[in-house]
């Protein structure tokens, strides 16, 4: 049984009824939202291409690749695609998946489908009223080692970075 508390614009909130595998009956809030999608940009010379973006919860600025909510019925890739243009400039030739993941299971349904961009072309940036953002390019090794230091703490984008930069590890190793 699901009992609604809250519909937003991004988000419904419901408390679940659940029978757990250990047959104990409990409620729990759960967040539902859409899915969302988000993209790499990656140029041929290793050059990866984030936002720095105001996020309200998170305090302040955050670096981010580029990401936005699903509309309804939307296809992830043509989500990242759109993404992609509106906050950075940029089409992609070539989109690929490069994992889909869970943000935070324990709460949420949320799903977001993160993919790689690449033979990138010059576009047209139209950012949403509530987008305040910095384009900033750097070297996947810059990136990473921002990870590393704490600079970028954002889940999605360290998917996504250390997916590209593992699997560049992968292919010098072999």
């Amino acid at each position: 049984m699901s009992k609604n508390i809250f519909n937003g614009k991004v988000i419904t909130v419901n408390i679940d009824s659940v029978a757990l595998p250990n047959g104990v009956t409990v409620d729990l809030e759960v967040v539902r939202h859409p899915g969302a999608a988000a993209v790499v940009p990656l140029k041929p010379d290793g050059t990866v291409m984030l936002v720095r973006q105001f996020r309200h919860a998170a305090g302040g600025f955050i670096y981010e690749i580029p990401a936005g909510k699903l509309y309804p019925g939307e296809d992830p890739q043509a989500c990242a695609s759109r993404e992609l243009e509106e906050e950075i400039g940029y089409r992609a030739g070539t989109l690929e998946l490069l994992s889909s993941v869970f943000t935070a299971p324990g709460f949420t349904d949320e799903v977001i489908h993160i993919y790689r961009a690449t033979d990138l072309t010059k576009g047209h940036q139209h950012l949403d009223k509530d987008e305040v953002l910095d384009v900033v390019e750097l070297s996947l090794q810059e990136a990473v080692a921002m990870i590393r230091s704490g600079a970028i703490r954002d889940a999605k984008t360290m998917v996504g970075l250390l997916s590209i930069y593992v699997e560049g590890i992968g292919r010098e190793g072999a």
